[in-house]
């Protein structure tokens, strides 16, 4: 693993997040609790935890124990996203699932975008309950993203990304300009995902927006087809990428918790079959 990249705003875990830590877009957050959930939360390509927010205040509200942290290169200027590798997000995420696998029986990885493949990415690795992507990027709608591996050094970056909501007046505090060398970054993290989706035992709700200008349909599709266990795919009529601040920001939420509900009555969410929580030490 590369070296972790440390959250410098992370709440020590007793502690319940100040209005300091909720004024600030980019900084992570916590919402500890004593239960047998934990959820871990991602936000998405040159977003901040602001984004995914409201999703962990619903899943806390729901008993969980909640961090959301800030992925390396993020959270600071564009220029630090442009240096970084994608195992760097990968082992940042993955250390802290491993602390809340340390804590809770039961451990839901949630994602938006970017943070959805890479809640995918972990459960194909780690010991999962459950994953929650919601428009997992693995295929972008740019078709020259994928040029993006011969013209970094030529265009350092283009506009960004953010704010894909349908809501007017919504932001998502992302980016203004999109680094071409981490959309690169980008795309070698999605081809070694999708690759890695048979892998992935846990079940998914897989949460897709009809109206989606950032990832493209090929997305859900891969993991309909390759997930190795089942999979519940819930449309969004009347949102955009970034579903979490937008019309229907509520469903995300309540499908999602009734997800981890049934995880935690020992049901598959997907099936409604009798289902075991990943063991303490499985690597799967």
């Amino acid at each position: 693993m590369t070296p972790p990249v440390e959250d410098q705003h992370l709440p020590a875990p007793s502690a319940s997040p100040g209005p300091a830590a909720e004024e600030d877009p980019g900084a992570p957050f916590r919402y500890p609790a004593e239960g047998p959930a934990g959820a871990l939360v991602l936000h998405g390509f040159t977003g901040v935890p602001f984004s995914v927010r409201p999703w962990g205040r619903a899943l806390h509200a729901a008993g969980a124990d909640v961090v959301g942290p800030v992925l390396p290169g993020h959270g600071t200027r564009w220029e630090d996203l442009a240096e970084i590798r994608w195992e760097q997000w990968r082992d940042h995420a993955a250390e802290h699932v491993e602390r809340l696998r340390a804590r809770h029986d039961v451990v839901v990885v949630c994602g938006l975008s970017m943070g959805g493949a890479l809640a995918l990415h972990l459960a194909a690795t780690l010991p999962v309950d459950g994953v929650v992507a919601l428009n997992p990027a693995l295929s972008l709608v740019s078709r020259t993203a994928r040029l993006a591996p011969a013209l970094h050094r030529a265009v350092p970056s283009v506009r960004g990304v953010g704010d894909d909501i349908s809501l007017p007046g919504v932001t998502e505090h992302a980016y203004p300009r999109t680094p071409v060398a981490g959309v690169a970054e980008l795309g070698r993290f999605m081809t070694r995902t999708r690759r890695m989706l048979p892998a992935v035992s846990a079940p998914v709700l897989l949460l897709r927006s009809q109206h989606d200008h950032v990832v493209s349909d090929a997305s859900h599709h891969h993991v309909l087809r390759r997930a190795g266990g089942d999979v519940e795919l819930v449309r969004l009529a009347e949102s955009f990428h970034v579903a979490t601040l937008d019309r229907e920001a509520d469903v995300v939420a309540e499908r999602t918790v009734r997800f981890l509900g049934a995880l935690l009555a020992g049901r598959n969410p997907v099936t409604g079959r009798p289902s075991r929580p990943a063991a303490r030490g499985d690597r799967r």
